[in-house]
């Protein structure tokens, strides 16, 4: 197998991020010690760059554009996008975080890499919810809705006061424009109580 055949099968596939199970799956009759040897060789060219261990991008001939918060999904996963990361999406916090933050299921993680730094808090599995696929060009990225993003902020940042929204610099419109039922009901999940977020409308 040569470069050429892995970088047509993997656009074919539209698997720009892969792992080394992907390859035995497409490429059943080559030897697995041949396959190791061929992505060492592609990394050391700069044909390839690994996520984490055992998770590849294909960079080569160009760089495929892919979305940080898609990095973020098929980083760790189950996982979604959350927190300052998503609250920053929908204009509800200013400016952009420095990590692209999610909420798991599994063990509470960091990875970096050439994307930049992907945190990831872990939640009862009855508390992973609130999120949907949202499209990002070709991508479908799992982003918590605007309210689960807000009661995953204050549940993993303060606990919620009535002075937050300020001291957080959260557009504060935008947050009563959310739905007060959802925001209830992700906040019983946690056992918390955000009705003081419309305490003066």
């Amino acid at each position: 197998m040569n470069f050429t055949e892995l970088y047509k099968t993997l656009l074919k596939y539209k698997y720009t991020v892969f792992c080394f199970d992907d390859l035995l799956k497409f490429f059943p009759s080559e030897k697995k010690n041949n396959l190791k040897v061929y992505i060492h060789r592609w990394k050391e060219k700069g044909m390839l760059t690994s996520l984490k261990r055992g998770l590849y991008e294909l960079i080569y001939p160009k760089d495929s554009g892919i979305p940080d918060m898609y990095i973020a999904n098929v980083l760790y996963s189950p996982s979604y996008v959350s927190l300052e990361t998503a609250l920053s999406n929908y204009s509800i916090i200013p400016e952009v975080s420095m990590a692209v933050t999610s909420i798991t299921t599994k063990a509470t993680r960091k990875f970096k890499n050439k994307h930049g730094l992907f945190i990831y808090h872990t939640v009862n599995p009855r508390a992973f919810n609130g999120y949907y696929i949202e499209k990002h060009g070709s991508f479908d990225i799992f982003i918590a809705e605007p309210e689960k993003a807000l009661v995953d902020y204050f549940y993993f940042n303060k606990p919620f006061k009535k002075n937050n929204l300020k001291d957080e610099r959260m557009d504060t419109r935008a947050v009563m424009k959310l739905s007060r039922k959802k925001i209830t009901r992700y906040a019983a999940q946690y056992k918390m109580d955000l009705r003081g977020l419309y305490a003066d409308t």
